[in-house]
């Protein structure tokens, strides 16, 4: 399945379908939900990676708990904002992701999330290293889905 921009994804999704965001880390996966109105992203859990037919599977499982369309995942450009291969790799697996879940998709810069949410973390939460790494992945996904959002939500119809 062809991957989307996020104004193409909006216009894709059935009435009061969700959006998933997931930051995709080299051991877990982030994940966050939209609501209905495609407002805003909220934290919502995190996965082991590891083969993509267990996370299309555990992916699955959630879309049907929560009326998920579509997927936006991070794409994680280089700080000048040239497309590495760390950015080819989160294409290519976000791509396979929708064809074995049949979901429309699409990417959004992440740049920095991670970095701004730990931050977040540290100075206005004071949390521990420990606690920190149990949330920074969801909040991450939700983060980026928040963007997302906000962005195309300014010109969608």
């Amino acid at each position: 399945m062809a991957l989307f921009n996020m104004l193409q994804l909006r216009a894709a999704l059935a009435p009061n379908a969700r959006l998933l965001g997931l930051d995709l880390g080299t051991r877990t996966i982030g994940l966050a939900l939209s609501d209905v109105s495609l407002m805003l992203a909220s934290p919502y859990a995190t996965l082991k990676r590891g083969k993509l037919a267990a996370a299309a599977a555990d992916i699955l499982g959630i879309v049907a708990k929560e009326q998920v369309g579509g997927l936006v995942a991070g794409l994680p450009l280089s700080l000048d904002g040239s497309f590495g291969p760390a950015a080819q790799a989160a294409r290519d697996w976000l791509r396979s992701l929708s064809e074995a879940t049949g979901l429309p998709a699409a990417l959004w810069d992440e740049r920095l999330s991670s970095s701004a949410v730990n931050r977040m973390l540290i100075s206005d939460m004071d949390m521990t290293r420990r606690r920190r790494a149990e949330v920074v992945d969801k909040l991450a996904a939700s983060y980026i889905l928040q963007a997302a959002l906000d962005a195309s939500r300014s010109t969608a119809s």
